[in-house]
């Protein structure tokens, strides 16, 4: 006497193979081909080498993104790590205002502190001169 279960499986097999017939003719033999028969040892190299290229452009834009705390500000790490010449040397005002970039870059100073200590004296700055913090102090009051 012949086991109820195996005679479920045995229909269920042959509804399976039926099923896959059908697919071929369709869809072609390519839709039944098991995945894992068609894998080569250069099809793995490939896949490894795009998934680490794939992983490294993710890790950058994570590192494009992130920020980092400073002087109170979330700031990108990436604009952190460049040196960055809006902080004027001598009154330590960072400044966005366009009209301090020239100064910023030449003499890495604010427009005003050029003013005060720089114009007329441009040599004597480019030299190495600044101000003592007394002389700060009294352009403060």
């Amino acid at each position: 006497m012949p086991f109820l279960g195996s005679m479920k499986t045995k229909k269920e097999l042959n509804y399976i193979v039926k099923l896959e017939k059908a697919m071929a003719k369709k869809y072609g033999k390519e839709a039944i081909t098991n995945p894992k028969s068609l894998w080569t040892d250069e099809k793995e190299e490939e896949y490894l080498k795009d998934l680490k290229e794939y992983y490294t452009k993710v890790r950058k834009s994570l590192e494009k993104t992130e920020k980092i705390e400073e002087d109170g500000f979330l700031i990108p790490k990436n604009l952190i790590t460049r040196k960055s010449k809006r902080k004027c040397s001598i009154c330590n005002i960072f400044s966005f205002e366009t009209r301090d970039d020239l100064y910023m870059n030449k003499f890495e100073c604010c427009f005003e502190c050029y003013v005060q200590w720089v114009e007329g004296r441009e040599k004597r700055w480019l030299n190495g001169w600044r101000p003592t913090n007394e002389k700060k102090e009294q352009k403060e009051d």
